[in-house]
């Protein structure tokens, strides 16, 4: 192998997009990152523009590689990680979008849930069969909605005139120039109409959501090649393809039975590999495809919070309480406690192990000694609880106590965040040397594919540590604490009525 072989890995996230350019020693040679508009027609709903999506991945796509210095006739490969479930339908003719995105945190379908699970044994067969419980948060009442409200979408949809995918898809797409429309196993898992053991789309989801089989994309593995694009003059493989989370494990290094690791993104969300073996949750949790690579399927528990991150960038621009994101933990530190308060960030509704699409965010127990920092540190601690609810499910699922928890995602930088998280699982945080290993398993996947990388136990091996945080606090202390937590959800739960 060439020493100057370099992976460009497309991070399209829920608020920006990314591109960064790995060498072949996974050393960050250049990175780029753009922020595009977020649309709130009304309330809980959630819209992306997919052409600004586009415009801004493919702009920092130059940008990064400008950024490298690098030649690129040395890019042996891009690889695709991506928000999931957020889910975009154009016209294969012309290859524009018949609406907005649709984005994951969307609550518009709520409805068409509650008459799919009327329905007699769908709820059990969708559990059965994709490892979901029925939501809003998937793709598959996005798809129906976009149908129903797009005038003549149906009918062309029967005739195959359109083309559905989650933002993988439109990505491979585009760079593509329109002639490749393909999802990957991880991503195709998050809609809601996969079935995750027979590996295909499910026939009777299908007919219950009267979702034509002509819109939805050939579903491949997730290390192997595409399609090409044609980039700065030279014709490079699209060769790796994984949803963020799925990335994410796959960056952490997570091959093994029950390793787990979280990332602080938009949302958190908690993944522990189970192997070849689907488990199913009694506590809330999702089973889910973690990778399939050389026709090997993996699966994987998986714990999701809808509000980690996105909670922070509200207290920036929705109140005004900090000036920079980076400001959070040090304001939090400002006070000892938070003087009684929680802030339940149930914007969108409440995830894991909750699933109740009708709570609301709820602010409680302030006083007039209130001050923004007690809030600001209520938020902090808000996300380092509802990751704690969902270790303790999954540990119940599995019977088996997590020693350590690897992390990632941005706001792991958050020094307080990160000791909190340690002390109230009681257990250690491991942050890596590189904090973007979404990004990272995007260009890893991309990378096996086209031999950069000889295997998992290569990449295993460059997998280093960045910060060990130990947990200090009381065990009794901590329970009052979480205590508190749990009544101040209780609170939330079921704000919005049912329509």
């Amino acid at each position: 192998m060439s020493d100057l072989r370099y992976v460009i890995a497309l991070d399209q996230g829920t608020t920006s997009s990314r591109s960064i350019v790995f060498d072949q020693n996974q050393q960050v040679v250049g990175m780029a990152q753009r922020e595009f508009t977020q649309f709130f027609p009304e309330e809980g709903w959630v819209e992306h523009d997919p052409r600004e999506i586009w415009a801004s991945q493919i702009g920092t796509m130059n940008e990064a590689v400008a950024v490298s210095g690098i030649d690129p006739s040395c890019i042996a490969a891009v690889g695709i990680t991506n928000q999931r479930e957020t889910t975009v339908i154009w016209d294969r003719a012309t290859g524009e979008p018949i609406y907005d995105a649709i984005v994951w945190q969307c609550r518009r379908t709520a409805g068409i849930v509650d008459e799919l699970v009327r329905q007699p044994g769908m709820k059990e067969h969708i559990r059965a069969t994709t490892g979901l419980l029925p939501d809003a948060y998937f793709s598959a009442t996005k798809i129906r909605w976009i149908l129903d409200h797009v005038s003549g979408a149906q009918a062309r949809a029967e005739r195959g005139e359109l083309a559905f995918g989650t933002i993988d898809s439109w990505l491979v797409w585009k760079l593509t120039g329109g002639s490749v429309h393909v999802s990957d196993v991880s991503n195709a898992s998050r809609t809601m109409l996969y079935d995750i053991h027979r590996l295909d789309w499910d026939d009777a989801i299908l007919r219950a959501l009267d979702i034509p089989r002509a819109l939805l994309p050939e579903v491949r593995s997730n290390s192997e090649i595409y399609g090409y694009t044609d980039f700065m003059g030279q014709r490079i493989p699209v060769a790796g393809m994984a949803g963020d989370q799925q990335a994410a494990l796959f960056g952490q290094a997570c091959f093994d039975v029950g390793d787990a690791k979280c990332t602080y993104g938009t949302g958190c969300f908690l993944l522990m590999n189970t192997g070849g073996k689907v488990i199913t949750s009694e506590n809330g949790l999702l089973s889910t495809i973690a990778c399939q690579i050389d026709g090997k399927t993996s699966y994987a528990l998986e714990g999701s919070v809808f509000v980690g991150g996105s909670l922070i960038q509200w207290l920036r621009d929705g109140l005004g309480l900090i000036r920079h994101s980076s400001d959070t933990g040090k304001r939090a530190a400002n006070v000892p406690d938070t003087g009684g308060v929680y802030l339940v960030p149930a914007f969108t509704g409440l995830g894991a192990p909750w699933w109740d699409m009708y709570a609301r965010g709820t602010i409680v127990g302030i006083t007039r000694g209130t001050t923004a920092d007690h809030i600001i540190r209520a938020a902090d601690e808000a996300i380092a609880y509802q990751v704690a609810d969902l270790v303790h499910a999954m540990e119940a699922d599995t019977g088996s106590p997590l020693t350590a928890l690897r992390v990632d995602g941005g706001a792991t930088r958050d020094a307080f965040l990160m000791q909190f998280q340690s002390d109230i699982l009681g257990k250690q945080a491991l942050r890596p040397r590189i904090l973007e290993t979404t990004a990272l398993g995007a260009a890893c996947l991309a990378g096996l594919a086209t031999g950069v990388w000889d295997g998992l136990d290569d990449i295993k091996q460059r997998w280093s540590l960045g910060h060990r945080f130990d947990p200090a606090m009381d065990a009794a202390h901590v329970q009052w604490l979480v205590d508190g937590w749990h009544r101040a959800v209780e609170r939330s739960r079921g704000w919005i009525q049912p329509a």
